[in-house]
């Protein structure tokens, strides 16, 4: 029984696109954990893009060059095999993330 004719529920129902109470009330929950993994995807991104940094300044202090493609394609075969052809996406996002923070 859905108490959709209060203004909270209507509220709730509508912000979630449910057509019942529990399913807003379950919607909301999982979002805000949703969110949560967000913060926390968004820090190891930030994080990976400062050890990038350091390798990156490691190696062209000692006169390589600032990427290397051979590893590059070894993170891109990684996230691809682990989360299929979207992976590859990912993978390219963060590599272009990384690159060039030095």
């Amino acid at each position: 029984m859905s108490s959709t004719s209060t203004p909270a529920a209507r509220t709730a129902v509508e912000a979630t696109g449910a057509r019942t109470d529990e399913a807003a009330s379950l919607i909301g929950d999982a979002r805000t954990r949703i969110d949560t993994l967000d913060d926390r995807i968004i820090g190891l991104v930030q994080e990976r893009m400062a050890v990038s940094a350091v390798i990156q300044e490691a190696r062209m202090t000692s006169g390589g060059r600032r990427v290397n493609l051979s590893r590059e394609m070894e993170i891109l075969g990684h996230y691809r095999d682990a989360l299929g052809k979207p992976g590859t996406s990912l993978a390219m996002t963060l590599l272009e993330l990384c690159r060039g923070r030095v």
